[in-house]
Parts: structure tokens; sequence; C-alpha cells
């Protein structure tokens, strides 16, 4: 394997690029002054990462140093620091170099996270387990974002004493609707004492129903058994077949088999597939969030989801589902960063109100939600994300973007083809991105390039050095527009690195106000929409500007491939996982960049489908 990383790392390369006597000349300059000697600073030596071997033999150790200068934690204040493209360039070599060196020897599945449904999840598997019609998770605390910045993330679900009471609390109050309601009783109580039925034969044959249902899986007589005593006693408290079943099915639902998604350990020492029941609930989780439905549990007692291809063909069922609409609503709120519109961030309701009009905040939501579901369920491209031809409108929202349209539209959104000239087409002229990237009062170039940078590229900027000086207000003697005021507070050596590379992005959109409405003028002077990628590349506007991204367009939607594959998870990614990014990649640019390709890739690859055993990083593929 050393041979192979050689090979990769050193015989490739121009004699120009970037080698790892660079990398140990930059840890020399800027940590071996704190990390040496018998104490060194933190418990971490310099001299334990001297070989390039110790990049396959330490990685973990490799990657806490590389978090650290990346965040711009280490060198620590007041030591000599690199500059901004010595830092980037050590930054880029390290972690391209560990990447290619985790890939070397194929790609090895890693042990899934045991976490509890999150809050939408739970809600969501309560209403399809009773079939009831209400919110069942409405007053469970809110779930944090982890892993890839979404809020399945094993990482962050755990389960707090409050979580446990108010499990316990929902569970009662769902039952108790359902019981009520004939429509919902028929679906979790198989049977009641009538028709020869015994009270405890009834419960029995509810029981054996219901179980597989909520824990996702075939249940044991044992299981069945215990849970019948729990009935018994419950029936000799109560005297009455309804309140002891209740309190048994209650019980269930606080079970860790219903609240966790819980996977068979495998035993052996290789990897291998997972059981269809599991393959079933991380599909219909990943594209329902909630429980498998009947076809799903079907094919999985005939083992048949193991076979990649009818993996993928229930991919597309569920995708084509309405239930989807779930999916596409956790997701691209959360990676668009849309979700946090209305709640930590609402535009100014004096120099904003149109905002506070309940159907264009709506809109103003829905619009990329909908927009992503239609990539879905239609199989187009995914760089419609970055330019399209459509949006979804209401009238209202129509109205606020300045569309004519020869149709007038309603209330509820349609899909909508965008006339020449109207500045939409894509994520970047939605309002709600548009929003969420602008402070309440003003528009900002640099959260918009920042959001760029982030939930696009997938090139988040590092945080801002200490003490940096706010942008200076407005001093109402000359006119200054927001680009004045920036080239001011760029000015600072210590802003300057940054800024170069966030803010030509954010100008681009300066053509839109904070509501995303169309603009030709800042302060009174005609908008500056100029901007610059890093790469060198040059626009005036964001018609110029999503045309240069089309042409990096493999950067955005790799970017969107780590994105969803974390999401599936329910995980962050590791250096092996990036792996299976590549060969999602490499078959998403083969079928032309197809929404639902991106997808089927996800579903069939080695982390999705395959647990490890217990020797660690063999391959599966």
């Amino acid at each position: 394997m050393i041979v192979k990383l050689f090979s990769l790392l050193v015989l490739g390369l121009p004699a120009a690029a970037y080698t790892f006597d660079d990398a140990q000349k930059f840890l020399r300059n800027y940590c071996h002054s704190c990390h040496q000697g018998e104490k060194p600073s933190a418990g971490f030596h310099v001299a334990k990462l001297a070989t390039l071997q110790t990049l396959l033999e330490e990685p973990r150790r490799w990657n806490r140093m590389l978090v650290r200068v990346r965040e711009h934690e280490m060198p620590p204040k007041g030591a000599p620091a690199p500059d901004l493209k010595a830092r980037e360039a050590f930054v880029d070599y390290v972690d391209n170099t560990m990447k290619t060196a985790a890939c070397a020897d194929g790609i090895a599945p890693l042990p899934s996270l045991t976490r509890r449904l999150n809050r939408a999840e739970y809600s969501a598997t309560i209403r399809d387990l009773l079939n009831i019609p209400v919110s069942a998770g409405h007053a469970l605390p809110p779930d944090g974002a982890g892993g890839e910045g979404f809020d399945n993330a094993g990482e962050t679900l755990f389960l707090s004493p409050i979580h446990a009471e108010k499990f316990l609390d929902a569970a009662a109050e769902a039952l108790h609707y359902g019981v009520k309601d004939p429509r919902s009783r028929v679906k979790f109580i198989a049977a009641d004492p009538n028709s020869g039925l015994s009270h405890e034969e009834a419960a029995e044959k509810t029981l054996r129903q219901f179980l597989p249902r909520a824990f996702r899986r075939p249940v044991k007589a044992d299981e069945v058994a215990a849970y019948m005593a729990l009935y018994r006693t419950a029936y000799g408290r109560a005297n009455s077949f309804e309140a002891a079943i209740v309190k048994t099915l209650q019980a269930a639902m606080i079970s860790p088999h219903f609240l966790f998604k819980l996977e068979e350990a495998n035993p052996g020492t290789g990897p291998r597939l997972l059981d269809g029941y599991a393959l079933a609930s991380r599909l219909s989780y990943f594209l329902w969030g909630s429980m498998p439905d009947e076809e799903l549990t079907e094919l999985a007692a005939a083992g048949k989801l193991r076979d990649p291809e009818v993996l993928g063909d229930q991919a597309i069922r569920l995708l084509r589902n309405e239930r989807s609409r779930e999916f596409s609503e956790q997701f691209v709120e959360q990676w668009l960063g849309i979700r946090e519109l209305g709640r930590d961030i609402k535009p100014d309701q004096k120099l904003f109100p149109a905002y506070y009009n309940e159907e264009i905040s709506s809109a103003m939501r829905y619009e990329p939600i909908l927009f992503f579901q239609e990539l879905l369920a239609k199989d187009l491209p995914l760089d419609n994300l970055i330019d399209s031809k459509f949006t979804f409108l209401t009238d209202k929202l129509q109205r606020h973007y300045e569309i004519t349209l020869k149709d007038r539209l309603r209330q509820q959104p349609v899909r909508v083809e965008l006339p020449a000239g109207t500045h939409r087409g894509g994520l970047l002229g939605m309002a709600a991105i548009l929003a969420v990237s602008s402070y309440p009062n003003r528009t900002s170039p640099v959260l918009r390039g920042k959001w760029i940078l982030e939930n696009l590229l997938g090139t988040p900027p590092p945080p801002p050095p200490p003490n940096v000086p706010q942008l200076a207000a407005h001093d109402g003697k000359v006119p200054q527009t927001l680009r004045e005021r920036l080239q001011l507070h760029r000015a600072n050596p210590n802003c300057a690195g940054c800024h170069a590379k966030i803010d030509p992005l954010g100008f681009g959109l300066e053509n839109f106000d904070v509501l995303g409405r169309w603009r030709s003028e800042d302060s009174g002077k005609p908008v500056d929409a100029a901007g610059e990628l890093a790469g060198g590349a040059k626009f005036n506007g964001p018609e110029e500007m999503k045309a240069v991204l089309l042409r990096q367009k493999d950067v955005v939607i790799r970017n969107l491939a780590v994105k969803m594959l974390g999401y599936a998870l329910g995980r962050g990614l590791t250096l092996e996982d990036h792996c299976s990014v590549d060969r999602i990649m490499e078959a998403v640019k083969v079928d032309q960049y197809r929404a639902q390709r991106l997808i089927l890739e996800v579903v069939k690859s080695v982390p999705f489908r395959y647990q490890p055993g217990t020797a660690a990083n063999q391959s599966a593929e």
C-alpha cells in the first residue's frame, strides 16, 4: 500500500506540486516551537508526523491537527502565522493526501451510529404506525444539527431524561387519540374480545401484528410473551381490554426497538450486506423520513432488497410518491439554511413589510423545496440548481418578483416557465436564499459570498480572526455603497485575505435586495455587481455568475453528493466516505447529472448497503 500511495502522490505529480517536504517545512515553521520535547503542548508531538507513512497509520492524528490549522485555531494568537495562501496550500495537500490514502485499497464500510428517531421522524412514524393525522412529536425538544449539518445525525441524537418523559407522554396522547377514531383503531388494534375471542387472545393477535410494524423487523416469541405479561398486569389493574392494550402498546412505543434505529451486529470478521429489514428502514427513513411501508417490508422478508437493482427500483418508487415531499423539505431547508428564515433570521418589518404577508413568506419558503422535489420526481439535470428556465410561484410571489405571465396564478404554488429577462432561475434567484444570506436591514455581499462558498461549493471560508472591527456604518455625509464601505473594511490586512475570496461572489447578487427583488441602484448609485471566483473567472451580475458556476458544476454537484450521502447515512462523513462520493460522482456525470442517478448511487453505495465486521478497514468492493 505504501508503494501504491507513493505512486499516486509522487510519480504522477509535476515538479512544482506541493510535496510532503513542503508540509514538513510548514510544521517546522509554525508548530515545532510548541509541539516538541518531553512535554509538547496539548500532548501533540510534531515528530510523530514526520514520515509519509504516518498519513496512513495516523490519519486521526493528522486530521485533528488539520482541523485546527484550517479553522485558524493554530498557530495560536501572538505566534508566527502563515499567510492565507500558505495555510490553504498545506491544508489542501494534507486533506487530499489522506483521501487518496483512504481510497487506495478499495471502499470499506464503517459502523453505523445507533441513534434515536429525531422529532420529524418520530412524528411521521407515529402517524404511519397509528394512522393518525396529528403531529405526535409537537412537544418534543428540537434536535440540533450534526454530521453534515442535518438534524438526523447520530452524533447529536442521544436520549436525555426530558426526551424519555416527552416520548412517554407523546405515545399516550397518540394512542388515546387513535383508539377513539375507528379509522385509526383498525390500523393498530387487530382484534377485540368478541366473536369468540377472549381478551387475551385479542391482545396476543394485536401484539403479533403491532410489534413487527413498530420495531420494523420480525419479533421473537419471547418478545411477544414479555409484552403479553405486561398486558396481563395492566388488565389486572384496569379490568378493561382497551385500557390494558393501550398501556401495553405505549410500553412498546417507548422501547429502544421503536425509538432507535437498531441494526443487528455483524459477528463476522469481514463486511457483509445489511439484512433486508435494516435496508428497508435505511431507505424509508432516507426518502420518507418514516417507517417502511408494506411493500418494502414484504421485499425485506423475501430477501429481495439486498439485490441492488430491486433496492434502486424501490428508491425511485419512494421518490415518486407524494410522501417524498417531507424528504425534500427536511433536506433542502437544512442544506440551504432556509429553515432559519422566520426563526433566527427575520427581515426588518418596517423596511421589508412584504415578508410579513403570510402568503408571500410561505411562497418564498416553499419555492426551493418544490423546485428540488421537481428535479427528483422528473429526473431533471442537477445543474438546474445553478440555473434553470422554471421555478415555482404563487400569484403574490410572481408580483413580488415583478414577473409578467400570460396566465394568472393562484394561491397555491405551481411550476412556471420563466420568461426571458426575469433574472431568476436556479437557487440564486430565489427570495428565501437571498433573505437568509442578508442582514435584517440590508444586503450583505459577505454573507451571500459565504453562503455560496459553504452551501453551493462546499468550501466554507475560515472563521474571522479575533478582534476584527465591524463594517463601518454609513456616516450620512457622502453616499457610500456597500462595495465602497467594504473596500475600507478590507484595507485592514487581517480582513483582506478572506474577504478577497468571499466578497466577489456576494457582489454578483447585489442587484437583489433583502427579499430578492431586483434593483439597479444602491444609495443612489448604480449597483456594481462585478465579481470574480477564486480561480480568476470574472463576471458581472447574477446571469454571468451562474454561467461561470455552470462551468464548475462538478464542484457544486459534488458538494450536493457529500450532503446527500451524509443525510442518507445519518452521520458526518469520514475520509473513507469520500471514496464513495468519488464513485457516486463518476456515475452521475456519465448519466448527464440526472437527479435520480444521485439518489440511486447513494442507496447502492457501500456505506449505505454494508456493515463492517470485527476486523477494521476491510474493503467490501
